[in-house]
């Protein structure tokens, strides 16, 4: 494993809150595209995009039930519960958008952080709640169903964590998700990306992302990065494509 210089850097920022478990969730107003990619050779993706691009309803539920969940990494997030181990994650209320089986959100879970975990799949949902069921951080995190782009917290949230969920909604609904980012964040609240895949390849999901594309809609909304740096503890053939991205609001933005 590579030094995590650059990444202590980062660490001694504390931060806060949640995505975890790496899942793709978006309502159907942002389904993906057809992919013109001929260098995505993962067979489970290519049979993902062809289940979104056939069914614009229910194909986030389809591919929970055909096993085509190739961002599920099947644990927490590594840099997530590093983070949280090191005590480097904000305290508070925490959200994390497009929780798939919601390993993330069970690892930050506890009395000093309360995680929500949001889906549009009901079978996502399922898993999640039947892998965490016998967790001894029951009371510190919930499951909800609902679309990320209607939905309305009742309370605001100290800090969100987005992985497999910005590069999962099509590129133009970016600025929308960025607005909804400000509306659920506190003012003091942080953000936090882990940017993925950051690539050449056309179509998706997932579509490519880079650093300018996120800094093209939070700029808009306020949030400045405090660091981006590389992701020192992606697995397998993420890594050298993934960043941290850790984001707050100006003062200035935040009084407005």
């Amino acid at each position: 494993m590579r030094s995590l210089n650059l990444l202590s850097i980062a660490v001694t920022l504390r931060s806060t809150t949640v995505r975890a478990a790496p899942s793709a969730y978006l309502g159907t107003r942002g389904m993906g595209k057809k992919s013109n990619t001929t260098n995505q050779v993962n067979p489970r993706v290519d049979k993902l995009q062809q289940v979104l691009n056939s069914d614009s309803s229910g194909g986030w539920d389809r591919c929970w039930e055909e096993g085509l969940t190739p961002w599920d990494l099947g644990k927490p997030t590594p840099i997530l519960l590093h983070l949280h181990k090191t005590g480097a994650l904000r305290k508070g209320r925490a959200l994390v958008p497009g929780c798939g089986s919601g390993y993330d959100v069970t690892a930050i879970a506890c009395p000093e952080r309360y995680v929500v975990g949001l889906e549009i799949s009901d079978k996502a949902i399922k898993k999640a709640v039947d892998l965490s069921s016998t967790s001894p951080n029951a009371k510190y995190f919930t499951f909800l169903k609902a679309d990320f782009f209607s939905w309305s917290p009742t309370e605001l949230f100290d800090l969100i964590f987005d992985y497999t969920f910005f590069c999962a909604i099509e590129p133009e609904m970016r600025s929308e998700w960025a607005h909804q980012i400000q509306k659920f964040l506190k003012p003091e609240g942080e953000l936090i990306t882990l940017m993925f895949p950051i690539s050449h390849h056309v179509g998706g999901p997932p579509f490519k992302v880079s650093i300018a594309d996120y800094e093209e809609v939070l700029h808009p909304m306020g949030f400045k990065a405090i660091s981006i740096v590389d992701n020192q503890l992606a697995v397998g053939p993420r890594r050298g494509r993934e960043k941290l991205g850790r984001w707050k609001r100006s003062l200035s933005q935040s009084l407005l």
